[in-house]
């Protein structure tokens, strides 16, 4: 099969809430070279939710993965099926990552890694049921004792997949604590699938410690593009060995901001868009002086009218 990803691809990691069809878009337009859906339920998919189906519209001028999850190879093949059907996407992920209760306590997401048999016929249900590539996405392991995410490389490997993007943290921690580099550096030794590296990519100069440190084949950035998606075009430019550009200043972020927020109004509808430009919004702020107020403001936006009104105020007042 062809290789999916190009060298040292830059990848834009799924995360549930955030990275919606706007902001998959904005960061594309900055140097992301792939994008990929929040997780939807295959089960949910099966059962035709019109709410999951909404979450695959493909990003175009730009590799697209539609990422799904489940513990049923039954229900994750043909999940998968209908997943390339609603979003035409380049290729399949399986998230045996998350580590959020409601998901884990159903034995889905970074529950699998506890049960690596039921994972290799996951995966193998899944690349046989789709004519696409399909990606996996996992942990270091479920806690400190019990680190496998080697193993599940390899059982993935085995079973078809094309690739694995390995998050450097186990399940118990979360979001805490440093990610393991190291680790992903041996699961890269592992296998001969391309390794994408994920876990505390916050600049430039992080991304290429880790691609030194793991021998990686690709990288996915996650948290560290929250109101920050010129973070790609940096690491764009620093694994390029070209000069890596500053942020604009920040009338012109707000302006990018406000291109997010009108692109969810087109997907989502108004009342949607606006709720969730709240944490949107706080999150382009983060860093900028003197901008309490503004950030209570951003608390109550309901409609695109306050939106307009606080992005220009942060314009006028912030600069």
């Amino acid at each position: 099969m062809k290789q999916l990803f190009p060298p040292r691809c830059l990848i834009l990691a799924p995360m549930a809430g955030v990275t919606d069809y706007a902001f998959r878009e904005i960061c594309a337009g900055l140097g992301a070279q792939a994008v990929v859906t929040e997780m939807v339920s295959a089960k949910a998919l099966c059962y035709g939710d019109k709410k999951t189906a909404s979450l695959l519209r493909r990003n175009r001028g730009v590799l697209c993965g539609a990422q799904i999850f489940g513990s049923e190879p039954e229900f994750m093949a043909r999940g998968a099926q209908l997943a390339l059907e609603l979003s035409g996407a380049d290729y399949i992920d399986i998230n045996m990552g998350c580590p959020m209760p409601k998901i884990v306590n159903n034995g889905e997401g970074s529950a699998l890694m506890k049960d690596p048999a039921l994972a290799g016929r996951i995966i193998r249900a899944v690349c046989d049921a789709v004519d696409v590539p399909v990606t996996v996405k996992t942990r270091k392991g479920w806690d400190k004792s019990h680190v496998n995410a080697a193993e599940l490389a390899k059982l993935a490997q085995d079973n078809g997949a094309a690739a694995i993007a390995v998050h450097g943290r186990t399940k118990t921690m979360l979001y805490s604590g440093a990610a393991d580099w190291d680790l992903i550096a041996q699961v890269k030794r592992a296998v001969s699938i391309p390794v994408i590296a994920n876990g505390d990519l916050i600049s430039p100069e992080s991304a290429l410690r880790c691609l030194a440190r793991t021998g990686a084949d690709g990288l996915m950035v996650g948290r560290g593009a929250f109101g920050d998606p010129w973070l790609f075009q940096q690491i764009r430019a620093a694994l390029a060995g070209e000069p890596v550009p500053e942020r604009p200043p920040l009338a012109e972020r707000m302006e990018i901001a406000l291109r997010q927020i009108e692109l969810a109004r087109e997907d989502k509808g108004e009342h949607i868009a606006c709720l969730e430009a709240r944490k949107q919004l706080a999150w382009y702020l983060r860093g900028v002086r003197f901008s309490n107020w503004y950030k209570q403001q951003i608390s109550k936006i309901a409609v695109m009218e306050d939106v307009y009104r606080v992005i220009r105020g942060i314009q006028r007042d912030l600069e």
